[in-house]
């Protein structure tokens, strides 16, 4: 099928994924995508920006927008990233507000503030939402039902998807769903197109992630990271990046580089394999890292690092 002449009836749409920290909003993403886009961690609120991804297919495409987990906010940053959350909801044509499925340790039934706010602001919309049960892979079946029961109560959702994103249950059957809300029309981007983020924003993410994967307690957190030179040397087939590590305190520097350079030299070698991968070809990588006092306080110093 030629992208400028679509099939009659293909359906093309914008689709918001939205929920508190750590549901799996990005590993959906990239299970839906079928790679590796957003970048993953055990560890909540590791999504800052809105991570757009296109999944092409011969009678649709969706554009999801992957958004960070929405929290009370305290910080600059963490405001910045409950904005662009809840922002997104209002901007594309439906809606997934992604649940797990059972919490606490007993894995009961429970229906989060947060769960809470978002319904009360999507119910002032008249926006197709779908209710998204993740991680039933950690719960037996039948407990399912209690769980659907209580939110449907709550609000009138467009389906209700139980799914595994990690394991890929059900995942198809999530898209298939969304598909019958989209509008008609033709496709937005070419069918080979994954995103529309820039290289760097990726390769900046890639080495972020790094740092929510291997350093501990409050450290990522109070990190961030900038590609100051990208190089790309087509006569040998490498690409040449440096990119710097923003931390708040001295003291977060010291971790960050570890004992005699141990600690960046593995955040490096993790990173450039990721970036050879995403590439198609040889990355040579260095990292430094930069003090910047206080800046997940300080807006003009979320704007300068591209939190905009």
């Amino acid at each position: 099928m030629d992208d400028a002449t679509p099939q009659a009836g293909h359906r093309c749409g914008f689709v918001t994924l939205i929920g508190k920290p750590n549901v799996g909003k990005s590993t959906l993403l990239n299970q839906l995508l079928g790679e590796k886009l957003a970048i993953t961690s055990n560890r909540p609120q590791t999504t800052r920006n809105r991570i757009p991804g296109v999944l092409t297919r011969p009678d649709a495409q969706l554009v999801f927008i992957d958004t960070p987990g929405v929290h009370r906010a305290k910080r600059a940053l963490n405001q910045y990233m409950v904005d662009v959350a809840t922002e997104a909801m209002w901007e594309t044509d439906a809606v997934v507000l992604l649940v797990e499925a059972g919490v606490g340790d007993d894995l009961q039934v429970g229906i989060s503030d947060i769960a809470l706010e978002l319904l009360a602001q999507l119910k002032e919309r008249s926006k197709p939402v779908f209710l998204v049960i993740n991680k039933i892979d950690r719960i037996e079946k039948p407990n399912l039902l209690p769980i659907i029961a209580a939110y449907s109560a709550l609000h009138d959702f467009e389906a209700v998807v139980p799914l595994s994103a990690l394991r890929g249950e059900n995942v198809d059957g999530l898209v298939d769903a969304l598909v019958r809300v989209l509008p008609e029309g033709p496709a937005l981007y070419p069918a080979d197109a994954l995103t529309d983020l820039p290289e760097r924003f990726i390769a900046a993410e890639l080495i972020r992630e790094k740092l929510f994967r291997n350093l501990g307690q409050e450290v990522p957190y109070s990190t961030a990271v900038s590609i100051e030179r990208w190089r790309d040397r087509s006569e040998d087939g490498l690409v040449e990046i440096m990119a710097t590590i923003h931390v708040e305190r001295a003291s977060q520097k010291g971790i960050v580089i570890g004992k005699g350079g141990q600690m960046i030299k593995k955040l490096g070698t993790q990173s450039r394999m990721d970036l050879q991968r995403m590439l198609g070809s040889r990355v040579h990588l260095e990292l430094f890292v930069r003090v910047d006092e206080g800046w997940t306080r300080s807006k003009a110093q979320l704007k300068a690092l591209g939190y905009e």
